[in-house]
């Protein structure tokens, strides 16, 4: 299965390209990285969320056009959908823990009583993916992530078990900590203000005939320009990032039981035909596929 993932980071940018990395089959993955040298990543996106422990190195994180500075035992979360890359500035060694994780099982531990997809809508509602960890929990996270990197080599007695039940304690003293205000959400260093509007206005309108020209009307800005604008920020086309953005809504609708044609329609595809073509080549499956599935 590793053949699925070219690397947890995205691809080394050498071409003015993105894509969305990886498919993930299993309920989660994990990944301890350590790089030497100095890279440059491309961006790139899941349609899994993503956590990123970093443990050393110089780096910058850039998500949705907002870009973070990151010091060891920052935790990094990053939905599925969202464009992101690391920076790496010095050939300082950049060693990072990096989880996978299914939006679906993620909702599968959710009661009246706890949800481990709380620290994800906590940071959303805080508009930052960056948590800093105080100190009490960062040991205790540490040694989590210690254990649970460990194991990715354990061959023993009912290995895949341990396993996952250290991914599930990592995920719950993370969300123990955000409930406990243990951590600080950190603030971007920099982003273009233009363009996070821009993807505000995106992310209302989705469902919407939004074009080039539309959205530059909207900003009262020359459509060329938000054009290069846009693809310069965040590495997508205008016209690419809002066709992903409408495929990972068409899956959550599919998903809920709503019927294919409905949903293409629902999510902004002028026809079936191009939205089916856009959807297997995205997800590996057409709708129906997926109706007949549930």
């Amino acid at each position: 299965m590793a053949n699925d993932f070219p690397h947890p980071d995205g691809d080394l940018l050498n071409e003015d390209t993105y894509e969305k990395k990886g498919y993930l089959k299993d309920n989660f993955r994990v990944f301890h990285l350590k790089d030497c040298e100095q890279k440059e990543y491309s961006f790139h996106y899941h349609d899994f969320a993503k956590i990123l422990v970093l443990l050393s190195g110089d780096v910058h994180y850039t998500i949705e056009g907002r870009t973070y500075p990151l010091a060891p035992y920052d935790i990094v979360l990053v939905d599925a959908g969202q464009l992101h890359r690391p920076i790496v500035h010095s050939d300082s060694p950049y060693e990072r823990i990096i989880l996978y994780v299914s939006p679906d099982y993620l909702s599968s531990f959710k009661s009246n009583g706890y949800d481990l997809s709380l620290c994800f809508q906590k940071a959303r509602e805080e508009h930052t993916n960056v948590l800093r960890i105080s100190s009490v929990e960062r040991s205790l996270l540490y040694d989590c992530c210690r254990r649970l990197s460990a194991s990715l080599n354990d061959n023993d007695y009912a290995h895949d078990l341990q396993h996952s039940l250290l991914f599930l304690e990592f995920l719950i003293q993370l969300n123990r900590a955000v409930i406990h205000n243990r951590i600080q959400y950190l603030e971007m260093k920099s982003s273009n203000t233009k363009i996070l509007s821009i993807l505000d206005f995106i992310g209302t309108h989705l469902t919407e005939d939004l074009t080039p020209d539309s959205i530059a009307a909207a900003f009262y800005i020359n459509k060329y320009y938000l054009m290069h604008l846009f693809k310069s920020e965040t590495g997508y086309t205008l016209s690419s990032y809002i066709t992903n953005k409408r495929l990972l809504l068409a899956r959550e609708l599919l998903e809920k039981g709503i019927p294919a044609t409905q949903v293409c329609y629902d999510c902004g595809f002028k026809n079936y035909s191009t939205f089916s073509r856009a959807y297997k080549k995205c997800f590996q499956s057409t709708p129906r596929n997926l109706m007949r599935s549930r």
